[in-house]
């Protein structure tokens, strides 16, 4: 079992010895001598299990057990103490160390105890995984910047309202989550959150999946289908991409909204259903209003409260905690443990555009877990932005890293090329161009 261990202690001697003895175990071991660059290395790598010597020349390890537990639930950490003082371990597991050793009598005991501490280690990440993948509401939106907290705050106000919501900003920003949480965070949670991409089906397919239809109401009809807007009865209705649905539409979702009536396709009669609606767009609704490919009538109707989402370029002082929750996601999902991550990784992350937003650092996560040599993330398992950044030159190791990239995406999906294409990025006729040009078909 691998795992990354962070040594405190001032007394150098003992912090070498016990640095070699855990380094002979394979543990990925940092030393640091007082509180204050522990807290720095804790920030720029992520450890397992922390020794810390309960007399620091500028902290009280006890004291410093319950900073650090608070900022780093996952860690375990083992107090270390020359002294055999009870009232001390007593108060260090009371603030949430794993256990305790007397230095000099219990050096037997370091290695064992360090392997038990990592394997509740693992299922401290496992629960705090767990606890993610199930988050609802405002506490599934990650961040601290001024702008991100200004969009939650606004959220979480007009949550507590039954008022139409429009959500704006750039594809990817999280239109989708923010929607969830105003969901989960008003009277209607009990009820059901339905959610569609307007772009995603063409004029047809969207209004049965909308309205739904009555058998026989097309061809293909075969039987009677519920649409989303019946469905949200009592809910939210959440219509992504807005500035992408066809104007024929426009004029039947505001005749809904104006009355909460609908008529199914094929249908005669009128249905009714009390839902909330949240939108999302991408464009500028204004523009598409001149250009007239939005109705002025639906778009007064829909900014009643406007919330922009910020881009992630404009919030990068949340890039490293989005990175480490997407990490610890991936990491279960490909049942990968104890991945230890550089500080030049999350540097070269902080270099990019991010053009795509949340989307495109989620796929390059999940890409670069696949991609990482040694559950080591690295400059390395970046090849498609560390090369933005690179001076080589070269261009032939970029093609052979290009090259090196596409196989080990392939390897992962197993030959699946569409879903390689995914991760990739890329269109599947242009994956196809670059089997061909590498040769690898």
């Amino acid at each position: 079992m691998h795992g990354n261990i962070l040594i405190i202690d001032d007394e150098i001697k003992l912090l070498k010895l016990l640095g070699m003895i855990l380094s002979q175990e394979n543990f990925n071991v940092k030393e640091a001598s007082t509180a204050r660059s522990a807290m720095t290395m804790l920030e720029q790598y992520d450890f397992d299990v922390v020794l810390s010597d309960v007399r620091l020349p500028d902290a009280f390890g006890v004291d410093l057990i319950k900073s650090i537990k608070a900022k780093y639930p996952h860690l375990e950490i083992i107090l270390m103490t020359a002294f055999g003082n009870i009232t001390d371990a007593v108060q260090a597991m009371k603030n949430g160390a794993y256990d305790y050793l007397v230095k000099g009598d219990d050096n037997e005991k370091i290695i064992p105890l360090v392997y038990k501490a990592l394997e509740k280690v693992k299922d401290n990440k496992s629960k705090i995984v767990q606890k993610s993948s199930y988050q609802k509401g405002f506490e599934a939106i990650i961040g601290n910047s001024p702008l991100i907290l200004q969009a939650k705050k606004l959220s979480e106000k007009v949550a507590l309202t039954d008022a139409t919501v429009l959500l704006t900003g750039e594809t990817g920003t999280g239109k989708e989550v923010f929607a969830n949480a105003i969901h989960e965070g008003s009277d209607r949670k009990k009820n059901n959150f339905v959610a569609i991409n307007c772009s995603a089906f063409s004029k047809e397919i969207l209004e049965s999946e909308l309205f739904g239809h009555k058998a026989g109401a097309f061809t293909g009809a075969i039987k009677e289908k519920k649409g989303l807007i019946e469905e949200a009865n009592g809910g939210t209705l959440f219509l992504d991409e807005i500035g992408e649905m066809p104007i024929e539409l426009q004029a039947k979702l505001l005749r809904v909204l104006e009355t909460k009536e609908f008529i199914k396709m094929g249908e005669t009669k009128v249905s009714r259903s009390d839902f909330r609606l949240i939108a999302a767009t991408n464009r500028d609704l204004e523009e598409e209003i001149k250009q007239g490919h939005f109705r002025e009538d639906l778009y007064f109707r829909l900014n009643i409260f406007e919330i922009r989402l910020p881009a992630l370029r404009e919030r990068k002082e949340d890039l490293k905690a989005l990175a480490k929750n997407f990490i610890d996601v991936f990491s279960q999902k490909l049942h990968i443990s104890n991945v230890q991550v550089t500080p030049e990784y999350y540097k070269t992350l902080e270099k990019n555009e991010w053009k795509g937003n949340i989307r495109e650092l989620r796929n390059t996560i999940e890409r670069s877990l696949i991609l990482m040599n040694d559950n080591v993330l690295d400059i390395e398992s970046l090849p498609h932005y560390s090369e933005k950044i690179s001076t080589e030159k070269d261009s032939l190791s970029i093609r052979s890293l290009e090259k090196e990239h596409i196989l080990k995406v392939l390897q992962y999906t197993k030959g699946n090329k569409a879903e390689a294409a995914r991760l990739l990025e890329i269109g599947i006729a242009t994956l196809y161009r670059k089997l061909e040009e590498y040769e690898l078909r």
